[in-house]
């Protein structure tokens, strides 16, 4: 989110750990944009931050060209904000998972091409191996969801870029404990995975409610977490580890 107050902290953190993978999390949202607020009027309330009706935006860049050059231009401003960084882009998904909608998912991977993106998330998880660890979880449905991945899986061969086969941390959004991590790394389906986290030391401004952060981040640094990951089964690495399917 190279508009937060933490970008910078984040980039500093980043250019001390040269191994680490990076990628920029779109955000036209619930959030602060790269753009002055006067750039992208239709996207932002009164107080400068973008709108938090996000059903009503996606109508607004679907049916009104206005909107989508807006879009368009917040989209770019974010990815010169990240190329400034001197950051490598290793991939691109966007907050809410909100590039599930066709037409912001089609300017990201136009703009993002330009600013040598290769690769985007495509939020499918396999649901039956999330309850395979937990039968009581009450996971996003495949069909709520299916039928956009789908799409947004064609939009991105068609464009040449790198996903994974299966993404986890829907269900779990804000609660991929110790157990459920552990438990997922050793289920992988065969393929590319990807697991993502909100890790943190506590809440914060802008913090979602209920989200279990310092869980979160624990279970990240939990010992049977990380014996799990390193089974030699695994191959461990960003998106642009792999080739293009």
């Amino acid at each position: 989110m190279v508009a937060s107050p933490a970008a910078a902290g984040a980039v500093q953190r980043a250019r001390a750990l040269p191994g680490l993978r990076v990628g920029l999390h779109v955000v036209l949202i619930e959030a602060r944009p790269a753009l002055p607020p006067e750039r992208i009027p239709d996207l932002v309330g009164p107080d400068g931050q973008f709108r938090s009706d996000m059903a009503r935006v996606g109508f607004d860049i679907a049916l009104r060209p206005a909107v989508r050059r807006q879009v368009a231009a917040e989209i770019t401003a974010q990815f010169e904000a990240y190329r400034a960084t001197g950051l490598p882009l290793d991939h691109v998904n966007a907050h809410k998972h909100f590039h599930l909608h066709p037409v912001i998912a089609a300017q990201i991977m136009a703009i993002g091409k330009k600013f040598g993106a290769r690769a985007i998330r495509v939020p499918a998880e396999p649901v039956s191996i999330v309850r395979a660890i937990d039968p009581s979880v009450a996971a996003w449905s495949p069909l709520l969801l299916g039928q956009w991945t789908r799409v947004l899986r064609a939009q991105v061969r068609r464009a040449g870029m790198v996903t994974s086969d299966a993404v986890f941390g829907l269900a779990w959004s804000g609660a991929m404990t110790a157990p459920r991590l552990r438990g997922l790394i050793e289920n992988l389906p065969d393929g590319l995975s990807e697991i993502y986290l909100h890790p943190a030391t506590g809440s914060y401004a802008g913090s979602a409610p209920g989200y279990r952060y310092p869980e979160e981040r624990a279970a990240l640094l939990d010992s049977s977490v990380i014996a799990a990951a390193r089974s030699p089964d695994i191959r461990l690495g960003g998106f642009c580890d792999f080739p293009v399917q």
